[in-house]
């Protein structure tokens, strides 16, 4: 296993507010501010390592061969003491299986992901805000489950309902590949960002709408994401899990300024993700991130800006927010721009389980 990485707090640390903050160099109140509320991350991508090189997502890991790079940023150990009460963790699609391929996968796939969080015995497997109520009552860990990728089930309609039935809380539509739902945001689509959601994609949202699965616009094209607006019934909230914003930061991975305006007026939340390339010029740090979520604020309101990593996710993380132990970092920024706590509380989680609790209950 190796020698503790310099990216990690000491396990003794963790365990004593001031010894966290004296390793953070932030003030004791962050700290304390942080291990009192809810603290949530909408998107965690830990998983793909667990399922290709079967990285142990329950054990401990105390070095990375990769950094802060890529991939072994997180662990339920590591995440639990480093303040994390919640979190949803994600099934990732490979694009270029057949469908059948895909759903097959996926049919595995979920069972899989669930048996290696309940392996912790701090962690309880949930899919609504009550069943994490009760988890947190208990001292543990609520973990949801959801999709990268709806190509994972897109051979009919009808596969949809491996999730739905399976308590998978949100889908994100498109990953990083146009499918047949439809266009990704990334330059290396051909059909670039004017190709919207197909019919089978507006079927898609329909569906999941009605399973009550939240539909999470995070990758897609723009005209995808206008398409999946219209498709949308207006009365669920959308979600944006992990992503930046246009207004700090242009890049073709960022939400504008109307695209974070309709998911806040739809009652939904914008996740800023932790992937430098996306956040900022480098070196990006904090302060950074916590631009983004301030122009969220300013754009949709309070109840918009939530936090979703994107760990795990092939990301490169500012360099003072490699794991979630450094959070409080974002709290003691926050409460530096004389942030309020419920405004502070509302970003670590509270505005991500109003959302989740507003679909799933």
């Amino acid at each position: 296993m190796g020698r503790r990485s310099p990216l990690d707090v000491a396990v003794a640390d963790l365990a004593e507010p001031q010894r966290w903050a004296k390793a953070l160099g932030v003030s004791t109140e962050s700290v304390e501010r942080y291990r009192a509320t809810d603290v949530f991350d909408l998107h965690l991508d830990t998983f793909i390592w667990a399922r290709i090189l079967r990285y142990r997502m329950e054990r401990r890991h105390t070095w990375s061969p990769t950094g802060r790079h890529f991939a072994w940023e997180v662990d339920l150990p590591r995440a639990i003491g480093g303040g994390l009460t919640g979190g949803i963790w994600s099934v990732t699609t490979n694009p270029f299986r057949s469908a059948g391929a895909r759903r097959d996968a996926f049919a595995e796939n979920l069972p899989r992901l669930k048996r290696s969080l309940a392996a912790h015995p701090l962690v309880e497997v949930v899919d609504t805000v009550a069943g994490y109520r009760e988890a947190r009552a208990r001292g543990h860990h609520g973990a949801f489950v959801g999709i990268q990728g709806a190509n994972a089930l897109s051979s009919s309609l009808d596969d949809l309902d491996l999730a739905i039935d399976g308590g998978v809380v949100r889908i994100t539509l498109v990953h990083l590949t146009t499918s047949r739902l439809g266009t990704t945001s990334s330059p290396l689509s051909k059909l670039g960002k004017t190709a919207g959601l197909t019919d089978f994609g507006r079927q898609v949202v329909e569906r999941l709408d009605a399973g009550r699965v939240l539909v999470d616009l995070a990758h897609i094209s723009e005209a995808g994401f206008w398409s999946a607006v219209d498709a949308h019934d207006p009365s669920i909230p959308l979600i944006a899990t992990h992503t930046g914003v246009s207004g700090v930061w242009p890049h073709w991975r960022n939400l504008t300024d109307d695209q974070v305006r309709a998911i806040a007026d739809s009652g939904g939340c914008v996740g800023v993700m932790m992937q430098e390339s996306f956040l900022g010029k480098r070196p990006t740090d904090v302060r950074t991130v916590v631009d983004h979520l301030e122009h969220i604020v300013a754009v949709g309101g309070e109840g918009a800006p939530a936090l979703g990593s994107d760990y795990d996710g092939m990301v490169t993380p500012p360099p003072d927010l490699p794991r979630h132990a450094q959070w409080p970092r974002i709290v003691e920024e926050m409460a530096r721009r004389g942030w309020s706590d419920e405004r502070i509380a509302a970003v670590l989680g509270g505005n991500a389980l109003r959302v989740i609790e507003a679909v799933r209950g």
